[in-house]
């Protein structure tokens, strides 16, 4: 059991001296914006290859939605970062300290939010925050500060004295956040937190997942739920059969990814004859008159569609309305993959 006082100073070592993450891992620190660092990432097993040379970064108060589907490499890459598992190859690093070379600090700085967590059916839920606060080091004052502050931001203070065998789903996801959450790490890792909640619950976790990360604190999470991801995450990772497909904002990879769009104009009058001229261009496909609307699927970028916009009142069509349907992470997330497991 981890006994070293979780408050201690980021950035320290052992003995208490400020050390540079060079020192402390043989590596190179990237400064103070990257808070989590995944360098060429392996995890092998047999055969298999989980997690195969995967490299992203994630910025300090920033939320990463790590995206794939059953067996992708997302919860081994977490494990790893957790100090759960060790790379076959590779690094990953926290607040600049390799999950290889110094664990320990890596723990202090860490909060891990697991897909499904044991609890003690006779256990109420102060109890079973204690214990792990305990765990961490935390004594005397700052660990009824740390109690109060978690029970209250998770909301559960109200059923404090409630044994856990009596909670719900959502109620137990609350109780697992604060576990994670106990000792005031920078860092959170969460996998599959939304699994198996009703949708307020889904709502009032991404409120709180905001919060943690206008707090300061980086947060990782993997959901299956991706309109949720798309709302909550500043920057998103898309893993397949262990290796990472495309990473950035959501609006980028729609960006990289998005060659068709879909347009709509509406027009005054002359629909068909409108419709005809436009079906003579390359980039048009698939025109459909819809009443007074032109509906169809255009090949190119932003520039591309002012520009047939623009040609198209040139020839005295008088155009109304102009809507481009804008892909969804959903849409991008089944253009980039192909449903492939191993």
């Amino acid at each position: 059991m981890n006994t070293t006082p979780s408050f201690a100073i980021p950035g320290s070592g052992a003995n208490g001296n400020l050390t540079s993450a060079s020192n402390a891992t043989g590596g190179v620190h990237h400064g103070e914006t990257d808070c989590i660092e995944l360098r060429r990432l392996h995890r092998f097993f047999g055969k298999t290859k989980a997690v195969n040379d995967i490299s992203f970064t994630v910025a300090r108060g920033h939320v990463f939605g790590y995206i794939g589907p059953n067996g992708a490499g997302k919860t081994t890459s977490m494990r790893i970062l957790a100090t759960l598992d060790l790379p076959s190859y590779g690094d990953a690093f926290v607040d600049g300290f390799s999950v290889v070379n110094d664990p320990e600090l890596v723990r202090r700085r860490l909060g891990f939010m697991p897909d499904s967590f044991g609890t003690y059916r006779d256990v109420n839920c102060k109890e079973y925050l204690d214990f792990f606060a305990r765990a961490n080091g935390l004594v005397g004052r700052e660990r009824n500060q740390r109690l109060d502050w978690v029970l209250d931001f998770t909301g559960t203070k109200g059923m404090a004295e409630k044994p856990i065998r009596g909670l719900s789903k959502g109620m137990k996801q609350r109780l697992c956040l604060g576990r994670a959450l106990i000792h005031d790490p920078s860092v959170m890792i969460l996998d599959e937190p939304a699994a198996g909640l009703d949708p307020r619950a889904r709502i009032e976790l991404r409120k709180m997942i905001r919060e943690l990360a206008d707090r300061g604190k980086t947060v990782l999470i993997s959901s299956h739920i991706l309109t949720e991801l798309a709302e909550m995450c500043d920057s998103v990772g898309i893993i397949e059969q262990g290796s990472l497909l495309a990473t950035g904002s959501v609006e980028q990879i729609q960006r990289q990814r998005e060659t068709h769009r879909e347009l709509s104009i509406r027009l005054l009058d002359r629909v068909s004859e409108c419709a005809e001229d436009i079906s003579t261009r390359e980039s048009v496909e698939k025109m459909i008159i819809d009443g007074e609307c032109l509906r169809f699927e255009f090949e190119g970028d932003a520039g591309d569609q002012a520009d047939l916009v623009a040609w198209i009142v040139s020839r005295g069509y008088r155009v109304v309305e102009v809507s481009s349907h804008k892909k969804s992470l959903e849409d991008v997330f089944l253009q980039v993959t192909e449903g492939l497991v191993q």
